[in-house]
């Protein structure tokens, strides 16, 4: 097969910031993919690409037979995922094709068009997954890592298009029972969702819908006042926050809201974090204004005492009939006990090249979120 070369007219023709070398390279290897036999090193040497070649991902959408390839990649291993039967080869193989989908679902030019392809409905397979070995975390991170890499965008499109599929209920599976990072992108995600007003009054149309997520998010703060993380409580406490914008939600929440957001167990967690701080205190203020009868929330001296803080007695006042009910996709499933050894690697064998920093680029995670990648050798290092 030819190279891909692309006329200087293309939108995906080569730019000023990558040499003629390197393009001859990538036209190569995109070529490479359509061939079975050296698919496997085009995807390797693609992903190393991935940052230096900005117009990769229109050059791959472009190119004849590229994205029948990465999909070919991703539907071979569905008969190892249930029964669980991965190994560590067959995951960096296919987190290697993700990490592609995730330029395109990055690039201005590809976005809509993948989303039109529904190209994220062939992740969900592996957001499905409970398994806790090293394969399946790595699977699902970088598939976590496509779905962030569509709403770090804030497109309406984006979320019309993912409030119609099943992502809030893999999320919040994935957010209950998750390990630590597979957690926090999940939350990322389920707060761009809720930043949109689309979203959050989808969240909030029904009362099933509200007390799904409300309960989730306080079993991970019941968890995290354990197990403490920065970079994951920041994202609870601006899901709760975007929740108290909606009356009903707040209402609600003047009820179910953790005591423990408010009695201090965070405040050493959060005293360099002044950000998430205000999120909190915006949050106090905001619940405690609409507290019903028998709770007192008092924000000045961080404590809350409740006559019944049970999620499970959320009120339904002012909630709609449920139209749609939220059902938890695989709640059946055993749960992902958080792994300490999940993401942390002893040398560079088995360990995707994709798992890189493409999940600190789809979720935007920064300082104390900070999700360290790899050194584009197929080696992975954990911070």
């Amino acid at each position: 097969m030819n190279p891909v070369t692309p006329s200087a007219a293309s939108p995906s023709a080569p730019t000023n910031t990558t040499s003629a070398p390197e393009m001859e390279s990538v036209y190569k290897w995109i070529s490479a993919l359509t061939n079975v036999e050296t698919r496997e090193s085009a995807l390797l040497e693609l992903c190393k690409k991935r940052e230096s070649v900005p117009e990769l991902a229109p050059l791959l959408w472009n190119s004849c037979g590229s994205i029948a390839a990465l999909l070919q990649e991703i539907c071979a291993i569905y008969p190892y995922i249930n029964p669980p039967n991965l190994n560590a080869h067959q995951s960096n193989r296919v987190c290697n094709a993700l990490a592609l989908l995730q330029c395109l679902a990055s690039h201005p030019e590809t976005r809509s068009d993948f989303l039109k392809a529904n190209i994220p409905l062939y992740l969900y397979t592996f957001l499905n997954t409970s398994n806790r070995t090293r394969p399946f975390e790595y699977l699902r991170l970088t598939s976590l890592g496509v779905i962030g890499a569509l709403v770090k965008t804030d497109e309406p499109e984006v979320i019309a298009f993912l409030l119609g599929s099943e992502i809030i209920p893999l999320c919040l599976v994935i957010m209950e029972s998750g390990s630590e990072l597979s957690k926090t992108v999940a939350t990322f995600i389920m707060h761009k969702l809720l930043l949109d007003e689309v979203g959050l009054a989808y969240i909030c149309q029904t009362y099933e819908r509200f007390a799904h997520v409300a309960t989730v998010l306080d079993k991970m703060v019941t968890h995290l006042a354990k197990d403490q993380s920065l970079r994951l409580l920041k994202h609870v406490i601006r899901c709760y926050s975007r929740l108290s914008d909606d009356a009903r939600a707040r209402d609600a929440l003047g009820t179910c809201l953790p005591p423990q957001l408010a009695d201090g167990t965070f405040n050493n967690l959060l005293k360099d974090d002044i950000s998430t701080k205000r999120w909190l205190n915006q949050l106090l203020r905001q619940v405690s204004a609409r507290a019903p009868g028998g709770s007192q929330i008092s924000t000045n001296s961080t404590s809350i005492t409740t006559e019944s803080l049970s999620v499970s007695r959320v009120p339904r006042a002012g909630f709609n009939a449920p139209t749609t009910t939220v059902s938890t996709t695989g709640q059946a499933a055993s749960s992902v006990a958080s792994d300490p050894n999940v993401g942390s690697t002893n040398g560079s064998n088995n360990v995707p090249v994709s798992y890189s920093n493409a999940l600190s680029r789809a979720s935007g995670m920064d300082g104390t979120g900070n999700m360290s990648g790899s050194n584009g050798s197929g080696s992975n290092t954990q911070t």
